[in-house]
């Protein structure tokens, strides 16, 4: 009997084996994992849909978790690629030398308050006092009787260090609460009267009202000549050896089907659409030919 199960147990094995490394043979190169910003997730999510109809033997999973942790987790090779709204050389603790940038987007970003909140535009000054926490009641930028809740971004955000650098200039922000993606910071402002914060221009919808700056709207006809200033380069980071597949679903990030249509459609603005171009010193400067 013994001999029997013995026998038995290492039929199952052998049937078993080929049948398991097929299936790790089958994802073999086919999967490609991507994670960073929440301001690139929505683009990516549905290139990343569009791409699959056509290849359907490619599996691609697409996350958040901010840039910070996209960045950090491409350079551990954790996964296939990190998604940041900041150039590799801005995130401390990261060797972008050891990274190759792909730039596929670039998004524009505004301040949205509460739809109780009754104004329509703050100068840049107004904003900034805002964050700092310098002004505190909606009446003294004439608006109604009615506290400023404060909503930021968490650490690591992308997002977070692109509006400070032209917001803030330097200052530090007020202390308040943090949230971490661009979806969740949406429906807080929506439900908080006197909230405040700001999204990437994908994320306004008309649950929460968005403002101009010195009368100038947010726009992406605007970011594209700097006239509105608080935007920032999608990058999306690999090993400079990446996997065949993950070249491949880039390639098509870049490519016309994306460019053309899908970016704009989302909210987003094509780099080539940019009539200036920013370095990793936040440098403006206009576009040549060639420059994209």
């Amino acid at each position: 009997m013994h001999k029997i199960l013995t026998k038995l147990i290492q039929f199952s094995l052998i049937a078993i084996i080929p049948i398991l490394l097929a299936g790790c043979g089958g994802r073999s190169g086919s999967s490609v994992t991507i994670v960073g910003s929440t301001a690139l997730q929505p683009l990516v999510e549905k290139a990343a849909a569009d791409y699959q109809v056509q290849h359907s033997n490619v599996n691609i999973t697409v996350q958040g978790g901010g840039s910070g942790t996209g960045l950090s987790q491409v350079q551990q090779k954790a996964v296939s690629v990190g998604n940041s709204d900041v150039f590799a050389e801005q995130q401390d603790g990261i060797k972008a030398s050891k990274l190759e940038d792909h730039k596929v987007a670039v998004v524009g970003m505004g301040p949205v308050v509460n739809k109780d909140v009754s104004i329509k535009n703050l100068s840049m000054k107004q904003l900034k006092d805002i964050f700092t926490g310098k002004i505190k009641n909606w009446k003294e930028v004439g608006g109604n009787n009615l506290p400023i809740v404060v909503i930021n971004r968490a650490q690591g955000s992308g997002i977070r260090k692109s509006f400070e650098r032209v917001v803030l200039d330097g200052k530090q922000p007020m202390n308040a609460q943090e949230q971490d993606s661009n979806g969740t910071v949406q429906k807080i402002v929506e439900a908080t009267p006197g909230a405040i914060s700001y999204l990437s221009f994908s994320y306004f919808n008309n649950q929460v009202k968005s403002l101009t700056l010195e009368q100038v709207k947010p726009n992406a006809a605007n970011v594209a000549t700097n006239k509105w200033k608080i935007w920032s380069y999608e990058h999306m980071y690999t090993q400079k050896n990446a996997s065949k597949e993950t070249t491949k679903f880039i390639d098509y990030m870049q490519s016309k089907a994306v460019q053309q249509k899908l970016i704009t459609d989302l909210g987003y603005i094509s780099i080539h659409d940019m009539k200036v171009q920013m370095d990793a010193n936040n440098k403006i400067t206009p576009v040549k030919g060639g420059d994209h």
